[in-house]
């Protein structure tokens, strides 16, 4: 079997879709994307295809993602990683209908039958986010995760972490204890305003604090960790086991949330969870993103004993009239109950594409950019 060609498929709202065909007419999907560059990322897998990959056996998956990183003098970083991740994807999807078998059972087997999902609240306010999150949780959710703050100044008032704080309480009260929720402070916040917060938030129960800093200030993680409770949680702009490994041997965080789109796709996240696990640290996906990043994550997550939790934002509760699950033959692929998916057993993803929805989708001018936001003296805040 041989790589004949690629496509890559941008569409709403935010995707960037790679199939990669063979000669023996196998074709096989992947989400090469980084929010917000779009089209650098569009650059790169063509590149990376064109030149190491058009020609050679799909099936050799450790070998081509060895030579995609090792072939650059540069490596690694967000375009680059998420190039490779999509390919990656692609690879393992062809290798998994080649044999006939889900990924998870050519990665050693499935170790758990259904994997608990957490759903993203919205809610420009208090009461908004509670009314959104009783609204989810009738829906069958059982695990939730919202934004802590919006622009947040390096240093704060008093009245503006209460805000901050009272969100949380109130989204507290609406599910009650027997609900898992995370906070994510999304990078926004600075050193000297992180330990407060989290301080502030201990009464809350949380499963975890997310990005409590930014990735640029992972050396002080640690010193997060030693003064609270709740455990600490980082990983969606790492893009390598490389760039973890400083976290776990500090022993700086007790949750990471790779994200396979980001982090060299399911060959990487694989090895990223098992190093994870030799440090008792847990593993809860990031993936805000399609139902093909979805299915790979997943992958990963049946056949890793330390992946808990899985992100998604898919409506997974109502397949029917969902925009999102619209790009699959069978949007009902992903069987939603109890706050669970179960687990997928098709070869490679699990998934089928419903390529002709998708080719009218592309038709849409797509390229989707992070918002700016700016603090009220105009200088830039973090998104």
């Amino acid at each position: 079997m041989k790589i004949t060609d690629y496509e890559l498929f941008a569409v709403p709202p935010r995707w960037l879709l790679l199939k990669v065909e063979t000669n023996e007419g196998t074709a096989g999907w992947g989400e090469p994307i980084v929010q917000g560059r779009l089209e650098t990322v569009r650059a790169a897998v063509a590149e990376l295809l064109e030149v190491y990959l058009i020609g050679a056996d799909p099936l050799r998956t450790e070998y081509h993602w060895r030579k995609l990183y090792q072939s650059g003098y540069f490596r690694g970083g967000p375009i680059l990683m998420s190039a490779l991740a999509g390919i990656d994807q692609a690879l393992w999807d062809i290798k998994g209908r080649h044999y006939g078998a889900p990924i998870h059972e050519l990665l050693g087997g499935h170790v758990r039958d259904r994997m608990l999902v957490y759903q993203w609240l919205g809610g420009s306010d208090p009461d908004d986010t509670a009314a959104s999150a009783r609204q989810d949780l009738d829906r069958g959710y059982r695990a939730f995760k919202l934004n802590f703050v919006r622009e947040f100044r390096p240093l704060e008032t008093a009245a503006a972490m209460d805000r901050a704080v009272k969100r949380v309480s109130a989204v507290r009260d609406a599910l009650g204890d027997d609900v898992y929720l995370g906070v994510d402070f999304h990078g926004r916040v600075s050193k000297p305003m992180a330990t407060e917060l989290v301080r502030r938030l201990e009464p809350y129960d949380l499963m975890f604090i997310d990005q409590p800093l930014l990735p640029e200030h992972a050396d002080g993680f640690r010193r997060i960790s030693e003064q609270t409770r709740i455990p600490i949680a980082t990983g969606e702009r790492l893009y390598s086991r490389y760039d973890f490994k400083r976290l776990f041997v500090d022993e700086a965080v007790s949750v990471i949330q790779p994200d396979v789109t980001h982090v060299g796709g399911i060959s990487e996240m694989k090895k990223v969870a098992s190093m994870a696990e030799s440090f008792d640290v847990a593993v809860i996906p990031h993936c805000p993103l399609s139902p093909v990043a979805f299915a790979a994550s997943l992958q990963v997550g049946f056949c890793s004993q330390n992946v808990i939790m899985q992100e998604q934002d898919l409506g997974l509760h109502d397949s029917e009239s969902s925009q999102r699950l619209a790009l699959l033959k069978d949007p009902e692929t992903f069987r939603f109950e109890d706050g669970y998916v179960d687990r997928p057993t098709g070869p490679g993803l699990g998934i089928e594409i419903d390529e002709a929805y998708l080719r009218e989708q592309a038709r849409t001018q797509v390229n989707w950019y992070s918002p700016l936001w700016h603090h009220e003296d105009g200088s830039v805040a973090e998104w």
